[in-house]
């Protein structure tokens, strides 16, 4: 197999090829190892390797699987392989090692796919651009000088590069959704608790995060999500594994009641200004929706911005604080003494200082924004609208600069942290950190399914990905449109400039 044609099949052509026997698995695996050796060091999207475990793991992998020895890569969060590191993208966890296989690693293994390694993801997963400093910082293969979004970034910028077709995933706040625009690629968030995150975890960010995958087709995702989602032993919620999410892209919707929103109700109250590459790229989605026969309307969702915001950072902290606890014990370090970054410090000391009141507070509105979301969608099935303000940013443009962690240190001081909460400091913490991405939280405040579509190309020549978030549990009839919005809209054959040979 030649790298060309390795880089150009998404996950499902591989393993078709695979059984077929016009390529072995072990001649897909080799070409996938060199890829990644010769181009990751300019890309910087693989954290680590695990070439020689993953030939074995391949040599007894089912050939009637899905994938059948499609390589694969997992995010370095959350994503645990047992007795080998996950760092979490921090250097106070390098030397740490999970005791077991997590519930969807397993389930990776079961799909056929081999795991050659792990990707970079911001410090603890906490920002959506993907710059940790005890890592390597990922490149976009669109514009080397771009970042790939985060925290998903390194997966993102894998499968955009064609190191593999597909990549593990985990969506936060946008975390799938956001590389996935910046990348050109498809991004699925699954409704909350469609997909395990244990042994090791419940719930994270009290239920806001759920892991898939980032991909090149609509398809491959679907085949995936058949394999991985339903409930673990132990999981907090009574979810089935349900089957037919491929086989249901079969069957184009028809008569879908599309809401169509350039989000002001989320990124008015935090300053956000639609960049024109952006309102573009949502209104010919919402032409192409029209011209497959949906009905179409200008409306917006029917949510507090602001609000909305703060509620999401208040859980974002706390749970930070608590991550830098758990940290701490895991490592026998004391959480003074970890090698974390300035802002993931300042961000766990106002974690720490946060009452437990307002953070119930905070986790009970997500049930308001629920319920008005639900009504919302009695009258629509679907809401299109922006997945980030603006182009792919340049690396670099968003992370804290030297003065504002400088600004960070001072939280240090006894007390400034009750007095920088009581000032007013999330709601500035709301407007600066989401100003450029504040459509994608709600989807995972409500758990609602929700994704990315590839669908425009600025005159820059950087992708722009459109978001549609479907009712709770419709995840069927959204993966449904996106592979109706694929085919009629292709995406497949537009590579980044710098993996076409």
């Amino acid at each position: 197999m030649f790298d060309r044609d390795y880089r150009c099949h998404d996950g499902l052509a591989l393993a078709a090829l695979i059984r077929s026997g016009d390529v072995s698995r072990e001649e897909v695996f080799e070409v996938a190892c060199e890829t990644i050796e010769r181009d990751n060091p300019n890309l910087g999207a693989v954290v680590r390797t695990r070439y020689e475990k993953a030939r074995r793991e391949g040599a007894v992998v089912d050939p009637a699987s899905p994938f059948a020895g499609v390589p694969f890569l997992t995010k370095d969060l959350l994503m645990a392989i047992g007795g080998e590191p996950l760092a979490f993208g921090s250097a106070a966890l390098k030397a740490w090692c999970p005791a077991e296989d997590s519930s969807l690693v397993r389930r990776f293994r079961q799909a056929g796919l081999v795991i050659l390694g792990q990707t970079a993801t911001p410090e603890l997963g906490l920002m959506a651009i993907t710059e940790p400093k005890a890592f390597v910082k990922p490149r976009n293969p669109w514009a080397f000088d771009r970042s790939p979004g985060g925290s998903s970034g390194g997966a993102a910028a894998a499968v955009a590069a064609g190191l593999v077709p597909l990549a593990g995933a985990g969506d936060g706040g946008g975390s799938i959704r956001i590389p996935a625009s910046h990348c050109g690629l498809f991004g699925f968030k699954p409704s909350r608790g469609r997909v395990p995150l244990g042994p090791m975890n419940a719930e994270v960010w009290e239920g806001a995060v759920i892991e898939h995958a980032v991909t090149r087709s609509v398809r491959d995702s679907a085949a995936l999500f058949d394999v991985t989602n339903g409930m673990d032993e132990g999981a907090p919620l009574p979810l089935a594994q349900e089957q037919g999410f491929l086989a249901a892209l079969e069957r184009p919707p028809t008569g879908l009641r599309i809401a169509v929103s350039l989000g002001t109700p989320l990124g008015e109250p935090l300053g956000t200004r639609l960049h024109p590459e952006v309102r573009l790229a949502v209104e010919q989605a919402a032409q192409g929706a029209e011209f497959l026969g949906h009905h179409v309307e200008w409306c917006d969702p029917p949510v507090d911005g602001e609000r909305l915001a703060q509620s999401f950072l208040t859980i974002y902290l706390g749970y930070a604080a608590a991550n830098l606890q758990w940290i701490s014990e895991q490592t026998k370090v004391p959480v003074s003494r970890l090698d974390i970054e300035p802002a993931t410090r300042a961000i766990g000391r106002l974690g720490r200082r946060l009452k437990a009141c307002d953070y119930v507070l905070a986790k009970r509105y997500w049930n308001t924004v629920a319920r008005a979301m639900g009504r919302f969608h009695r009258r629509f099935d679907l809401l299109l609208m922006p997945v980030l303000a603006d182009p792919p940013p340049r690396i670099g443009e968003l992370y804290p600069t030297r003065f504002h962690e400088r600004l960070m240190s001072l939280l240090a001081i006894p007390g400034l942290p009750d007095v920088a909460l009581k000032a007013g400091l999330l709601e500035h913490l709301a407007r600066d950190a989401l100003r450029h991405s504040p459509f994608t939280q709600l989807a995972n405040l409500t758990g609602q399914p929700a994704m990315s579509l590839p669908l425009h190309v600025t005159a820059d020549g950087l992708p722009v990905g459109v978001q549609c978030l479907g009712a709770m549990g419709d995840d069927r009839r959204l993966l449904q449109f996106a592979a109706q919005i694929e085919a009629a809209m292709p995406w497949a054959e537009r590579l980044p400039l710098s993996i076409r040979r």
